[in-house]
């Protein structure tokens, strides 16, 4: 199982097949390259919400300034610097490592994505650059249970009662116009009338 030379400019692929589970996200990789199992977040990734999803994927792509599908260690050392918890180069090389399972020294998005994944299981250690990473991110990864869906029913609550206080000012400024207009065509009919009384 050996990639062409000129590919990648390596030997041996170690880590996952291109048709396993583990496959290769989307963008990943030279362009135009078929037979590739393509990723999909919300299959693989179940125990998150599409919402955190999509901030992770959005995460994602703001710190990939390259914007090939990779965040490589210098993309990284940027990402840390900016959430506040600045890694040494080492330390940058272990966070990489602990996730990089195609073993290219950069984190594709699937790669990204387990980071929250064993920030959720509790499997980052405390003082680790991958749990400084999850924990700064602003992606909560923890309130799914029940304080999640409390939340979560409480601000759909608090917008549902907005709603329909807003529709209840919507009907009332309706019926009022609707009352302004028979009021203007009680008192033009009786104008009317009156104007005719004149005329005769």
């Amino acid at each position: 199982a050996e990639e062409p030379e000129g590919r990648r400019g390596r030997g041996p692929r170690p880590g996952p097949a291109p048709g396993s589970p583990a496959g290769r996200a989307v963008g990943e990789g030279s362009p135009g390259g078929s037979g590739r199992r393509v990723f999909s977040p919300a299959g693989e990734f179940r125990e998150f919400s599409r919402r955190q999803l999509r901030d992770m994927e959005r995460l994602f792509r703001q710190y990939d300034a390259g914007k090939d599908g990779f965040i490589d260690l210098m993309e990284l050392k940027l990402m840390m610097e900016k959430l506040g918890a600045p890694q040494t180069h080492l330390g940058l090389k272990n966070m990489i490592k602990e996730v990089d399972e195609d073993l290219d020294s950069k984190l594709s998005f699937r790669e990204f994505l387990l980071i929250f994944r064993k920030a959720a299981a509790g499997e980052l250690q405390e003082d680790s650059g991958l749990h400084a990473l999850a924990r700064l991110s602003e992606i909560d990864v923890s309130t799914e249970g029940v304080k999640g869906a409390k939340n979560f029913f409480e601000a759909k609550a608090q917008a549902i009662n907005e709603a329909s206080r807003f529709e209840e000012e919507i009907k009332a400024e309706q019926e009022e116009k609707k009352k302004q207009a028979e009021e203007l065509k009680q008192r033009k009919a009786a104008f009317k009338e009156l104007q005719s009384t004149f005329t005769q």
